[in-house]
């Protein structure tokens, strides 16, 4: 069994970014009438407070200017000291100052003075006094002291669910989004305290229909009991597969530790209206997408290890989804890892059958980004969702000596002047350079780093450790650098932080390390408006493993990044609500949304659900233009799906595309990934773009190609749609008929025929069929790959000597051009290894232990294909191997396969060259177990495998053949080797020949 992953980055929180103290509201304040007009100068404050700047400094920059007052300036290296003379007098000046100012309005009342980082006061006050101070002398600024608003507490803003015309509006009002729906939880389990899970004032007719399909029950644990409501109506925990794994601190109950399930579970459908704060600040009240919905926890992850991650068996996994569905949810919720190469694993079945019973499932697509083809569970049956970024953003800046600032994430109340580190330079004698550059524990010198802003890289340990490590050692701020293209997070962080990207890192590092006594000043956070969404660099990537590119995935995005919910205590440095990052944080968005559309139209079926979301969802930002990934190059679907949710647009979609069970099953069968005889091909098979799916997805064009669909009417009313295609360059897309007339309810069928004219061969090209009405605007995102030739992935062979015939269809008319390398027999390591983990392998630290191994294996250079492999064959039954693949001396994940038996694959098509270090893990099985690690690369002839016929003249779209002969071969040996395929250009293609013999 598979344990599978949170797909989570990092819980994090936010605190007070106005001089570190909370703002208090007094909405009397806010009410009382203004008798002059507004002031351009001050903007009127909806809460009736302000914040008033005087024009003195503060104690942290005053240079010593008024005569009879020294200088209370912090200088490089040295630290603020309120009890020192200077200081407390000049705190009594600007006592002074602050009286003379409030003596001209004797009706406002002070709230807080503002001395060492702010010169000045917060005050309630009318408009009118606002803007009379604003107007007199030793007043600098009068700024109102707003709300921030933050993530899910602004999401439905962004998405479209508020407001006039939302989708909240549309199911009926708040009190109506997700009425009568049940979402079920696979997670770590809920916090019953939080608001987010309070009661619910429910009507008759709702609690009625909750009861009428709700069969589930409350089991409230033997340690640290829960309690349920009419809102989190079940919980139940599944613990017998992980066993005695989780950490003494976890809770035998439905009661969450690390806290990923109560940030999952509130962010879906926590209560309306509740009041977010983190560290003392307000930032407003937040909301799940589906409010009104109903929740059933299903505690299936556990704290296995410190880090407060979940861990979870197939078996606990399964089991909790067979509880949910028999339980009576309508969604499944489910932000956890898994494998995007098999459709047939444990998992996916369950969820196969889930979907079956009418359950709509969103499942996270992954945080192995950006890779290609890294996306994870790509059932056609659920809802694979991606990570995108907010339009609200909190912001510092970080100014260098030399005057140069740069802006990046970070939300603490800043620092002032302070001499500045690079963390190689601040290291403990002995310590590993590569640890060092990261600010891991044990690493920095307190001697080297007290009273400084260290600089360090992102990287391995989690971000807020790095911080950490700074203030055990003294630092008093952290410059955090990405070393590559990555999301900038807003962390709660042990000292002041500013995280900048990439880009900003050379030249942050030339400064400090060719500066003499370099210095830096981190400013406080300040929510800002950004361009959104991006693409989270994290977030696992398209074209899908399995199926061969012939199903786009992920699906859908939504907002991900910086996510504000309840979690526990744990994830909150002791307090309710935390800043989480991932697709974690994007699925319950979509399961959230699903339930308000199901609460408008409960007949609907999860794929029409699906449908209406993908179809109606957006490929452009905030500015109007297309979205790109966040490290700022251009974005595709294979990054956002068929792009950000809609929902406002989603809940009435004019056309759905919808499929049945007998439609997956024949999906699956035409995968090849069953026998032809297995139970799921009992209705046939489908080439897999022929799948009735939102998208349209065609991954190994050759020449010509038509898919069919269907759509159907959920509208109340005939329509009349004609077709336009966008994008796709270099291909001819045709569209028949040209012209769908649609009735209420009924379902129409359409053809497109795909065809190569000029497109460059072995590259996806991508665009959208959008069926327009008068009233809707339905669209399919496309993604095309034409291919010189369409050929098999793999044939397999028997023997020491042999042949295979290989069927090719061409997409070019010309001379095709076969050759063969290899084969090559595999080169075979060892090693013993025990103690089965039965946890999630660290991918971002990977490390030798008792149960891991490590080989290092040469790629050469020009190497065409490498495969790491081991084989069920090689093991005792219940043995479950997994192998992951680095780049050598790096933590650089080349590729992993982790699936639910010792039969693991690992294919790196044309790598770079160099040496690859191999982690084999024994997962589960025998206490001691020798492991084989299989493996080969492909680069020249070995002049044991030929191809016949060697050249041969082929059509457009044409079928040919080849025969694949191997003689000469070791008896009992796996062989690997690749056939070739050529236009005499720049068009290519291959297909993998594996022969036992």
């Amino acid at each position: 069994m598979t344990r599978k992953r949170p797909a989570i980055v990092v819980a994090t929180a936010l605190i007070a970014a106005c001089a570190g103290v909370p703002v208090l509201v007094n909405a009397a304040g806010a009410s009382q009438p203004s008798s002059q007009p507004a002031d351009p100068n001050v903007k009127r404050s909806a809460t009736g407070s302000y914040i008033v700047q005087l024009d003195d400094a503060p104690v942290a920059e005053y240079a010593g200017d008024i005569a009879g007052l020294a200088a209370t300036k912090v200088l490089p290296g040295g630290k603020l000291l309120k009890t020192a003379a200077p200081v407390v007098d000049y705190v009594k000046h600007l006592a002074t100052e602050r009286t003379d100012v409030l003596s001209k309005l004797p009706g406002v009342k002070k709230l807080y003075d503002y001395n060492y980082t702010y010169a000045g006061f917060a005050a309630e006050m009318s408009y009118d006094d606002a803007v009379k101070l604003a107007k007199s002398s030793g007043v600098t600024s009068v700024e109102p002291s707003g709300i921030v608003h933050a993530d899910t507490v602004d999401t439905p803003r962004f998405l479209g669910l508020s407001g006039k015309g939302g989708a909240w509006q549309q199911a009926g009002g708040i009190d109506k989004a997700g009425d009568g729906v049940i979402i079920g939880m696979i997670d770590s389990g809920f916090v019953p305290e939080r608001a987010s899970f309070a009661p619910l004032k429910t009507t008759k007719q709702s609690d009625a229909l909750v009861a009428k399909k709700w069969k589930g029950t409350c089991q409230v644990g033997e340690e640290a009991p829960v309690t349920c409501n009419n809102k989190v109506i079940g919980a139940r925990y599944f613990d017998k597969g992980i066993g005695t794994r989780p950490i003494p601190a976890e809770f035998k109950s439905p009661r969450d530790y690390g806290g990923h399930g109560t940030h999952t579970a509130s962010t879906a459908a926590g209560d309306y209206g509740v009041d977010m704060k983190v560290m003392g600040r307000d930032y407003g009240k937040g909301s799940g997408m589906a409010p009104h919905a109903r929740l059933a926890i299903y505690k299936a992850l556990w704290a296995v290890d410190a880090s407060g991650g979940g861990s979870g068996t197939d078996a606990d996994i399964v089991a909790a989804i067979d509880a949910a569905v028999s339980d009576g949810v309508d969604v499944i919720n489910y932000s956890i890892s898994g494998s995007g190469s098999t459709y047939v694993n444990a998992t996916g079945l369950a969820f196969l059958r889930a979907a079956k019973a009418g359950v709509f499932v969103a499942t996270s697509a992954g945080n192995t980004g950006p890779g290609e083809a890294t996306v994870g569970k790509t059932y056609p049956w659920v809802t694979s969702v991606a990570n995108g970024t907010h339009d609200r953003d909190i912001q510092t800046t970080v100014k260098l000596g030399n005057g140069k600032s740069y802006t990046g994430a970070g939300i603490g109340a800043g620092t002032p002047e302070a001499p500045v580190v690079l963390a190689k330079d601040a290291g403990l004698a002995g310590a590993d350079p590569a640890n060092l550059v990261l600010c891991q524990a044990g690493t920095l010198d307190p001697a080297k780093v007290k009273g400084k802003i260290v600089v360090c890289d992102r990287g391995v340990n989690a971000r807020t450790d790095k911080s950490l490590q700074v203030k055990n050692a003294g630092g008093v701020g952290m410059i955090l650098l990405n070393i590559t293209p990555g999301t900038l997070d807003s962390d709660l962080h042990s000292v002041p932080t500013v995280h900048l990207d990439d880009t900003k890192a050379p030249e942050i590092k030339a400064y400090v390390s060719g500066t003499a006594d370099p210095t830096a000043t981190i400013g406080a956070g300040t929510p800002v408006r950004v361009v959104a969404p991006k693409v989270a660099s994290s977030s696992s990537r398209g074209p899908s493993p399995a199926g061969n590119g012939d199903l786009l995935k992920p699906d859908i995005m939504a907002p991900g990044t910086n996510v504000l919910a309840a979690t526990t205590a744990f994830s909150a440095a002791g307090r309710e609500y935390a800043f989480m990052s991932g697709t974690s944080m994007s699925t319950p968005h979509i399961s959230g949304i699903a339930a308000v559309l199901k609460s408008k139209h409960p007949a609907w079926s999860p794929m029409a659900i699906k449908s209406a979301m993908m179809t109606t969802a957006t490929g452009k930002d905030t500015s109007g233009k297309p979205i790109q990934n966040d490290s700022g190059s251009p974005a595709n679907p294979f990054g956002y799906g068929a792009g950000l949710v809609q929902p406002k647009y989603g809940m009435d979609p004019g056309l759905v595309y919808d499929s049945t069970y007998t439609d997956w099953t024949r999906f699956v069968c035409g995968s090849g990934q069953v026998p032809s005889t297995h139970e799921l091909c009992a209705n046939g098979k489908i080439d897999l773009s022929d799948l009735n799916y939102p998208t349209i997805a065609i991954g190994d064009l050759a020449g010509r190609q038509t898919v069919t669909r269907t759509v159907t009417n959920v509208g109340k009313l005939p329509e009349v749609y004609f077709p336009k295609v966008e994008g796709v360059k270099g291909l001819k897309a045709t569209v028949s008929p040209r012209i769908l007339v649609t009735l209420p309810g009924r379902s129409t069928t359409y053809k497109v025929t795909v065809e190569n004219n000029g497109a460059p061969l072995e590259q996806y090209s991508f665009g959208r069929l959008i069926w327009k009405s008068a009233k809707h605007s339905v669209a399919s995102t496309l993604a095309i790959k034409p291919l010189t030739v369409k050929a098999p992935t793999q044939v397999n062979g028997t023997g020491t000597a042999g042949s295979v015939d290989v069927p090719v269809t061409s997409g070019y008319a010309g001379t095709l051009t076969t050759s063969a390398l290899g084969l090559n027999p595999a080169t075979v390591g060892e090693a013993a290894l025990k103690n089965p983990g039965g946890v999630s392998f660290p991918t971002t630290a990977p490390k030798v232990n008792d149960h891991v191994a490590k080989f290092t294996a040469d790629v050469p250079a020009g190497t065409t294909y490498a495969r790491f492999s081991t084989f069920d064959a090689d093991y005792p039954a219940g043995t479950d191997l997994d192998v992951f693949v680095y780049q050598a001396g790096t933590t650089t994940l080349l590729g992993s396969s982790t699936g639910g038996s010792a039969e693991e694959q690992v294919n790196l098509p044309r790598p770079a060259g160099g040496q690859v270090d191999v982690y084999v893990d024994l997962y589960a099985g025998a206490q001691e177990q020798q492991v084989k690690l299989n493996h080969w690369e492909l680069q020249k002839a070995a002049g044991n495998l030929t191809a016949t016929p060697a050249t041969q003249q082929v059509q457009v779209a044409g079928e040919a053949s080849v025969t694949a002969s191997w003689t000469g071969l070791a008896a009992g040996t796996r062989y690997l080797g690749q056939l070739h395929f050529s236009d005499g250009a720049d068009g290519s293609g291959s297909t993998i020949v594996r022969v036992d013999s």
